[in-house]
């Protein structure tokens, strides 16, 4: 169904709340490119409404404060990911793997380290936020990848396809944060591309399977 047909079949307030969450991401999405180019101190609300082509009031709207913009963290990151590992899905599942462990660190280098490390200063000072959320596309694209392995008799854990994807996206993000505390003094994409290989240790390979 295209996305007329879908705004068509939508209530008043469906379109309403698409309409929030699109305006939300395009505040998250000036952001970060803002920040990203000038740094997080020198990016007013004003220029982020600028950005993204709407009025202070609209960002208040959504945003308490720029501060707040942190509690979303990178939303963006799922757009990224989802462009990223778009015409892999009939990919093998620690091919797939690959894929999403290179765009994720991808997406930090070229986000910066700064907004990275304020963004993880937040989350460790606030006690309110969740450790991980479960509905974010990177973390449910691992699942489906392990769930696939299963599927396919070649995971070899003997762990649940959830918890092995919860452990490497446990890993990824301490990879990330060791980055922020060494300053971003090494290439993140190499380390990332280096402990994959760990991770293809969950997948048994198909001979392995087949002998007797």
């Amino acid at each position: 169904m295209s996305t007329a047909r879908k705004g068509k079949n939508m209530s008043y307030a469906q379109r309403r709340q698409a309409q929030a969450r699109q305006t939300e991401r395009n505040i998250l999405q000036a952001a970060l490119t803002l920040m990203r180019e000038r740094g997080f101190d020198k990016v007013s609300i004003r220029d982020i409404c600028k950005q993204a082509g709407i009025t202070t009031g609209a960002f208040y709207h959504h945003f308490p404060s720029k501060e707040s913009l942190l509690n979303k963290g990178f939303a963006p990151l799922d757009d990224y990911m989802e462009a990223a590992l778009r015409g892999h899905e009939a990919d093998e599942p620690a091919e797939r793997l690959g894929h999403i462990l290179s765009a994720y660190a991808r997406f930090m280098e070229e986000e910066g380290g700064e907004l990275t490390g304020r963004y993880y200063v937040r989350r460790i000072t606030d006690p309110t936020t969740p450790s991980m959320d479960s509905s974010r596309y990177t973390l449910r694209a691992m699942v489906e990848c392990f769930r696939q392995a299963q599927r396919e008799g070649i995971l070899a854990s003997g762990r649940s396809p959830e918890w092995v994807a919860d452990f490497c996206y446990r890993h990824f993000r301490g990879v990330v944060i060791d980055w922020v505390l060494h300053n971003y003094s090494y290439p993140l994409l190499p380390k990332m591309e280096e402990d994959y290989q760990l991770f293809t240790g969950f997948f048994q390979k198909t001979a392995a399977k087949e002998r007797p």
